[in-house]
């Protein structure tokens, strides 16, 4: 049992694994965020544009009863299609994804990748790709490499 619990605690003290979890609850966080941005901030506007209407209002009737709001429907336990709830879903992603891809853009600015230098690859014989010097099978053409094409295509490649 004590092996299964030091193994436990390895496994969740691991980089990847706390990172997961912080991920996890600031994204939790952030949707919340989000969520109140489009229903608080950004949806009133765009209701004013329209009349004063409020997108989450509006639903198509699945039956011939004569409904005029969804809390009708609803309390009088009508099949209803919601839509409006769908619009305010897609505009709420679509901030999500803006809002990510800032973020993601920012720390990639912050922290570009390094190139891979010369001497850690090599070209594949089958697809002239660039590979890892020590892959066995081309990730390009999936061509499985042997020793002999190992050394010629690392000459290949510093010779240039």
């Amino acid at each position: 049992m004590k092996k299964f619990v030091d193994e436990f605690s390895q496994f969740a003290m691991r980089g990847n694994v706390m990172d997961l979890a912080i991920g996890v609850i600031i994204g939790a966080s952030f949707n919340e965020i989000v969520s109140s941005l489009v229903s608080d901030i950004i949806m009133p506007p765009f209701g004013l544009l329209f009349g004063g209407i409020k997108f989450s209002n509006f639903f198509f009737n699945l039956t011939n009863k004569r409904i005029y709001t969804l809390q009708e429907a609803q309390q009088a336990n009508v099949p209803v299609i919601a839509y409006g709830n769908f619009i305010d879903a897609i505009i709420q992603f679509i901030i999500v994804a803006f809002a990510i891809f800032i973020f993601v853009k920012q720390i990639n600015r912050l922290f570009p990748k390094k190139p891979a230098s010369k001497t850690d690859s090599r070209l594949c014989p089958y697809c002239y790709q660039p590979i890892h010097k020590e892959a066995t099978r081309c990730p390009h053409c999936t061509s499985i490499l042997n020793k002999k094409n190992t050394a010629e295509n690392i000459n290949m490649l510093t010779d240039k």
